[in-house]
């Protein structure tokens, strides 16, 4: 929802409608968005939202990158994709936004705060059980304080309790 969110808001902002082509393994959350969008008032044509199978999504992302009254393509997901859609959209030298390969590094300086840095590293890695786009994927740590934060950091993923979230002591 906050990806839809965060991409429709500026455009509506602007006065330009939208047309929102979820994942086709996971449409629901683009078209409650736009059903209360709608209950909310935003006017019929605003948001609008596309979906398909498998098989027709290069069909519909082709006619979205290609067609002429659109006038911007905004795209997170994998490189591959990103790169055919960019192709596409050359053709009618569309505005895009494209945020591809979701490689998010964690950064821990020599001078940082071993405590906040480790605190921050289980929640950017271990966030939704690390299944965001912006969940860290590799660690970058200056040599200074790497061995130090790989204890701490090691010693707090040991500690973790992986399990059904309703039991208790499971903390992931």
């Amino acid at each position: 929802a906050a990806m839809i969110t965060r991409k429709v808001a500026p455009a509506l902002a602007a006065g330009c409608p939208s047309v929102v082509k979820p994942a086709q393994q996971t449409p629901f959350t683009a078209l409650a968005l736009a059903e209360l969008a709608r209950q909310a008032g935003v006017p019929k044509g605003l948001i609008n939202v596309v979906t398909s199978s498998t098989e027709r999504t290069p069909e519909v992302g082709r006619e979205l990158a290609t067609h002429p009254l659109v006038r911007k393509v905004s795209f997170t997901g994998s490189t591959a994709v990103g790169k055919a859609l960019l192709a596409l959209a050359s053709g009618t030298v569309k505005r895009v936004s494209m945020e591809l390969g979701g490689n998010a590094p964690f950064i821990v300086f020599d001078d940082a705060d071993l405590n906040a840095a480790v605190d921050g590293a289980m929640a950017s890695k271990f966030r939704n059980a690390g299944q965001t786009c912006v969940c860290a994927n590799r660690f970058l740590v200056q040599e200074g304080i790497a061995e130090a934060f790989a204890e701490a950091f090691a010693d707090r993923v040991r500690a973790l309790k992986v399990g059904h979230g309703l039991e208790a002591g499971v903390t992931y």
